[in-house]
């Protein structure tokens, strides 16, 4: 067991995003897509209402994906500079895998909704550490798309909302880590109001 806990800890520790600009073939197969699926639904969800889903969009539909974000961006801003839209196409077609995660609470219900979003918040760090684990790197990225709702219409509902973007694939370049917070200010030991 301690092996197994050792590689764990290992495998959380390297965990790194990688920028879907630098992630490339090969993504994931049908099966190990399954299985990062299976991991990220494996999250802490009070209530067991599953209050999130997954939305694969194939390499096949990218083009219709530009489409949607090009229509989307250019309603709330009538004349983009080339640029823009330079970016908006890049955003589409990056990484070899895209998944799209939507927040989709349960209203009244007396789980509060907070709780249901924090899940689907959990459900993205699970399919990032389960594309980790299997040997891929993963870039969660929200930005203007995530809060248009043209693009969260044409993925669900009014009541969900778009929480992440989850790019897959293998880094073309070695994955960098950023700066972590020191333990010690964030971390600190209760003590009872007087």
């Amino acid at each position: 067991m301690l092996n197994d806990r050792s590689s764990a800890l290992s495998l959380l520790r390297t965990r790194r995003s990688g920028r879907p600009r630098n992630l490339v073939a090969p993504g994931p197969d049908a099966e190990q897509l399954r299985i990062m699926l299976e991991i990220a639904a494996r999250s802490p969800d009070h209530g067991k209402l599953a209050p999130w889903r997954f939305v694969h969009v194939p390499t096949a539909r990218r083009g219709a994906f530009a489409a949607l974000l090009d229509k989307a961006y250019r309603a709330g801003n009538p004349a983009p500079a080339r640029l823009e839209m330079e970016a908006v196409q890049r955003f589409a077609r990056q990484a070899p895998c895209l998944i799209v995660i939507l927040s989709s609470p349960v209203h009244g219900h007396k789980i509060p909704v907070w709780e249901q979003q924090l899940s689907a918040g959990a459900a993205c760090m699970n399919l990032l550490h389960a594309a980790h684990a299997l040997g891929f790197a993963g870039g969660w990225i929200t930005g203007w798309a995530a809060y248009s709702p043209m693009v969260r219409d044409a993925f669900g509902r009014p009541d969900e909302a778009v929480a992440g973007f989850m790019f897959v694939g293998t880094p073309a370049l070695p994955l960098e880590d950023r700066p972590r917070p020191d333990p010690a200010a964030i971390v600190s030991d209760w003590v009872p109001p007087a």
